[in-house]
């Protein structure tokens, strides 16, 4: 028998298996069977690690506010290409919301030039437009969570909410404990734990609620 023929699924047993694995895990461990507990599921299993569960960390409305800002089609806007590329697309043309990042483009590159700033904090500049009442996804730059957090303390944005799952050493845990000390409402990864796969994790489960959502009412 080869590896593939011992070990190998298809992909839909794997995701069963995988979710159900983590899923018995968390309740386990004190979860409530909730919308909170499907997303958090999700994070865990994109991270390959349970122990990330003990840092995720939930405003009261999040949840209800990410669905209702997807069911009213509102942007989700991203720090990087990596958060971008993956949020599935299929899912996202299921509830009609489009996803925007501009961190490659030559008009952030020459910003961050000009700002004598970073590409990431560059883009959300460039972006500034897009900000109010989207969903707005951090998954790898603490400098573009500061960025945000500063200009939703000045009055100058308004959006829906905020997922803010940065990672690394430097700004990181201080970048997600002041998204918490905020009134927006968000999901977070608390301490230097995150990335980009438990970024787009999150919005692909917020959009499987969102869709259940519709299903429920047709």
């Amino acid at each position: 028998m080869t590896l593939v023929e011992e070990h190998a699924l298809l992909p839909d047993d794997i995701d069963r298996g995988s979710i159900g694995m983590v899923t018995a895990k968390l309740l386990e461990n004190g979860w409530e069977d909730d919308e909170q507990l499907f997303v958090a599921s999700r994070i865990v299993r994109a991270e390959g690690d349970i122990e990330i569960s003990k840092f995720i960390k939930f405003s009261d409305g999040a949840v209800s506010k990410a669905i209702d800002a997807l069911l009213m089609k509102r942007t989700i806007v991203t720090d990087v290409r990596m958060v971008q590329v993956g949020i599935s697309e299929a899912l996202l043309k299921s509830v009609g919301v489009s996803t925007i990042c501009r961190i490659n483009s030559p008009e952030v590159a020459d910003r961050a030039q000009k700002d004598q700033t970073t590409r990431s904090i560059a883009n959300i500049r460039e972006l500034h437009n897009y900000l109010d009442d989207s969903i707005l996804c951090v998954g790898n730059a603490p400098t573009a969570l500061l960025e945000i957090l500063d200009l939703i303390r000045s009055g100058s944005i308004h959006p829906a909410m905020v997922i803010g799952m940065p990672v690394g050493f430097i700004a990181c845990a201080e970048s997600k404990y002041e998204l918490t000390q905020t009134d927006v409402e968000y999901i977070t990864v608390t301490g230097n734990r995150g990335g980009s796969s438990a970024a787009a994790a999150t919005i692909n489960a917020l959009v499987l609620l969102a869709l259940d959502r519709i299903n429920n009412k047709g």
